[in-house]
């Protein structure tokens, strides 16, 4: 008996219209659906008049479940797993059990949907080329204000999810690391009744979240704009490397060859760097 097909499945993060017929044929047609909540599915899939059974699959239990759904996916059985909004592992349960499918030989299986990360991301405004996802920050002050230490000069856009009662702690410390300069968009209950997307610098933004409890309810995912290098500072930095360039080509080159070649890898003036080359011995 050949093994059945653990398939990956996204679903809306708000609105239920977001959901795609193949996301729901999927779960129409699977021998089970694992949840992370099973309570919180059983409202969507009400409403799509899905009635394939269902299991629960989470962060207190994944461990002792998973060998139970790899055990039945050997014997043929079919498994979606899908989490309570979006796409599972994004921040929610799951890594396990995919993990677990890939060690044993069960094909694992994408079903795309939503995606809270991407949704904020495609809307921001900041830089989407190179981007981090963090996740949920520590809850404590003084662990999430390590860990934005270590990303404050990430030059990537960071992708942020906070909870709603934690936003302004996470904003204080964003000002306080970062700086209050630093632009962030607020990306709030994507997809449903109250959606609010902001773009300002953190100082203002902290302000009006602050000033407005509204803003402190609901699904939360913030970004933060990469690091950019002060102007001086980035003149400095390529003027060193310049140096280092060059007296690493003198030291085997005549001076006239090493300017020539620096002038090619660089696209300055060939006298220009003699020159610095002549200042440099």
């Amino acid at each position: 008996m050949s093994s059945g097909i653990l398939y990956v499945v996204a679903t809306p993060i708000g609105n239920l219209a977001d959901f795609s017929p193949r996301a729901i044929s999927t779960l129409q047609n699977v021998d089970y659906i694992a949840c992370e909540d099973t309570r919180h599915s059983a409202t969507l899939l009400q409403n799509y008049l899905i009635n394939t059974p269902t299991t629960a699959l989470h962060n207190h239990n994944e461990t002792s479940k998973a060998p139970y759904l790899i055990a039945q996916l050997h014997q043929g059985k079919n498994i979606a797993l899908v989490s309570d909004a979006g796409t599972p592992l994004i921040s929610d349960p799951g890594y396990t059990l995919v993990k677990l499918a890939h060690q044993h030989g069960i094909r694992v299986s994408p079903i795309p949907g939503a995606c809270a990360a991407m949704s904020a991301l495609s809307v921001a405004g900041l830089a989407s080329d190179q981007f981090h996802f963090v996740g949920f920050l520590p809850a404590k002050s003084s662990a999430r204000q390590k860990n934005l230490t270590a990303l404050s000069q990430s030059t990537c856009t960071l992708i942020l999810y906070e909870a709603p009662h934690r936003i302004v702690d996470c904003l204080q410390d964003i000002v306080a690391i970062m700086g209050g300069e630093r632009t962030l968009t607020l990306c709030r209950e994507l997809t449903k009744t109250f959606e609010t997307i902001k773009q300002d610098t953190a100082s203002n933004l902290l302000a009006w979240v602050s000033n407005d409890p509204n803003q402190q309810k609901g699904e939360i995912v913030l970004l933060i704009e990469g690091y950019t290098l002060p102007e001086n500072s980035e003149r400095q930095r390529i003027s060193v490397e310049l140096d280092t360039l060059l007296t690493t080509l003198a030291a085997n080159l005549p001076l006239s060859q090493a300017a020539s070649v620096a002038a090619t890898l660089s696209g300055i003036k060939k006298n220009q760097l003699y020159q610095q080359l002549l200042a440099i011995k």
